[in-house]
Parts: C-alpha cells; structure tokens; sequence
C-alpha cells in the first residue's frame, strides 16, 4: 500500500482519519471494509481484480494452533467427495458491474 499524507500520522481529508499508522514499524491500520476497485466492499477486504502476491499469503492454520491431529480413511473420504454437487455458474449482470468483473 502507498499512501500520501500531507503531515505524517494525518492524511489529506478527515473522510481518512480511520486509516492511522501501525505500532509495528511500516504498516497502517484501518478499522473497518477496504474496497479495491470498489467502493461497495461486503468484507474486511475485498480486491476487484487481479491481487499479486511477491510474498507469502499467511493463514492461521498451522499445526502449533490444532489439536487432535489424526489420519482419516482415504475411501471414506473419496465417497463423501462422490456425493458433492458441483455446479457452473455465471454472475449476474448487476453483481458482476458493481464488482467490476468484465468476464462473467
């Protein structure tokens, strides 16, 4: 993220005052939805497009937070996926344009 501020720790109107820095050194917090390419965000963040990623994206699922850790049967397992519906789906037009998706 890039953002310019006309004195450090304000920005350029008040419409920005959620957006402070960090305690930790280069980052900035915002407590609330963050929109990309759309100014309707329905989540805590959410990209219209393409995301590059030069890093790593980090989910807490690791093993250090999990308990009760155990092989299930593989069989039993490919039978439940045998049992899922799977579906092919076009967006809405008024969803994909509010999104900003061009390939519906």
């Amino acid at each position: 993220f890039f953002f310019q501020a006309s004195n450090p720790g304000q920005f350029e109107n008040d419409s920005d005052v959620l957006w402070q820095r960090g305690h930790v050194p280069e980052t900035t917090v915002y407590h609330g939805r963050v929109g990309i390419n759309t100014d309707a965000p329905d989540e805590a963040l959410v990209v219209c497009g393409n995301a590059k990623v030069m890093g790593r994206v980090m989910h807490p699922s690791d093993s250090r937070a999990k308990q009760n850790i155990r092989e299930v049967d593989t069989n039993e397992q490919l039978r439940r996926i045998t049992q899922m519906r799977l579906v092919e789906y076009d967006y809405k037009p008024e969803f994909a344009s509010v999104m900003g998706i061009k390939n519906t």
